[in-house]
């Protein structure tokens, strides 16, 4: 099975590494690989944190959006979750602009924490998953959920209270930290799914 990570920017080494941790405790064999303009043959897709501005910009969105509507599965941490979302606002300017992939049913607020300096961690409870420590960066708040998405996890965020931190919407999950920094049990959860 091959995994591809979207590497226009982001934790794609942390990822690369947590993905094969995760693949050795399933005893499943995969390749990791760095995609970039072109999907190629890959099975999953892995959108990792960074500038979803950034995503928004330089993924070739048209074709991101074909495959993951045809079925590829997505595993999305932090800015990833806001290129995958329906909606999307800033917590400071409102309404945005912003091209994203819109096939998560979801409304993200950016930066909802605030800046760098309000970056966290905390023990969240994962239904499906257990116990997990959740590393924010500048991380954005699912604020609303419909459709099939799911919320598996939830944290409280200041000004919005409890928030959607781990959403499944079947095959795909999002989570609004960086669990490729604390823990690989995301990483199996995904991978088993496959």
């Amino acid at each position: 099975m091959k995994i591809g990570i979207l590497s226009l920017q982001g934790d794609v080494e942390e990822h690369e590494y947590a993905l094969r941790k995760a693949a050795a405790e399933l005893g499943k064999t995969i390749e990791v690989v760095r995609v970039k303009k072109n999907l190629g043959d890959v099975s999953a897709l892995v959108l990792p944190g960074g500038e979803s501005t950034t995503f928004s910009a330089l993924a070739d969105v048209g074709q991101l959006k074909k495959a993951i509507e045809g079925g590829l599965p997505v595993f999305a941490t932090c800015a990833g979750v806001v290129f995958l979302a329906r909606e999307v606002r800033d917590r400071v300017v409102g309404s945005t602009r912003q091209k994203t992939l819109g096939v998560l049913d979801i409304e993200v607020v950016r930066n909802a924490y605030g800046r760098q300096r309000n970056s966290f961690e905390t023990e969240l409870e994962v239904r499906e998953v257990g116990r997990v420590r959740a590393v924010f960066i500048r991380a954005p708040a699912i604020v609303k959920t419909w459709g099939r998405a799911e919320p598996l996890a939830y944290v409280e965020t200041p000004g919005f209270g409890a928030t959607a931190a781990v959403v499944l919407q079947k095959p795909h999950l999002a989570t609004v930290f960086h669990p490729e920094l604390s823990t690989t049990s995301l990483h199996v959860y995904f991978l088993r799914g496959l």
